[in-house]
């Protein structure tokens, strides 16, 4: 089973994946795609506020926000990681509970990243949001950092978060029953 997306001008067909009985997403995977990757870097940075940096969780919203830096002319961005690096200094981390991954993780910021973004005005991106966990996460990262947080965007919001007037998003992504039926 698949699910028709279109999101910035293009078309994909996304696996309908099941995460238990019950429940099931359409699995969207920036990785590889580079049109689109390219496509939604421009549409987001033509909605997003003036800003100082942007910031991002690892894993999936790296190929967008480098995209977005890059098509911005931006020379860097700053990522959350999910493990601290050897390279990072003065890290701190804040719990993190996703509708993707089992259990709780954390997401880690450097020290030396916080610094810079001090009195700064910072867009939060990633590919999907769903239950808000991991932007939530990152935005107490930012706040705790001392940046003001001057958008949260992302691709796609899936199931309820589409309801959201605190994010900016492309399209809306449903959720799905254990049969693959969209839940409205």
């Amino acid at each position: 089973m698949t699910y028709k997306l279109e999101v910035a001008g293009l078309t994909r067909e996304l696996p309908i994946c099941p995460l238990n009985d019950d429940l099931s997403i359409a699995g969207f995977v920036i990785f590889g795609d580079v049109e689109l990757t390219c496509e939604c870097a421009r549409a987001l940075l033509e909605a997003a506020p003036e800003y100082d940096y942007m910031i991002a969780p690892e894993a999936k919203a790296i190929p967008l926000i480098h995209e977005m830096a890059k098509q911005a002319g931006r020379n860097d961005y700053f990522l959350v990681r999910k493990k601290p690096k050897a390279y990072m200094h003065n890290v701190f981390k804040v719990e993190d509970h996703s509708i993707t991954t089992e259990g709780t993780q954390y997401l880690y910021m450097d020290g030396d990243d916080a610094a810079k973004m001090r009195g700064k005005r910072v867009i939060i991106i990633d590919d999907v949001i769903s239950t808000g966990g991991s932007i939530a996460a990152v935005e107490e990262l930012v706040k705790a950092a001392g940046g003001i947080v001057a958008a949260k965007m992302a691709v796609l919001a899936e199931g309820s978060a589409r309801d959201r007037d605190d994010i900016i998003y492309l399209a809306p992504l449903p959720l799905f029953d254990g049969k693959g039926n969209p839940i409205e």
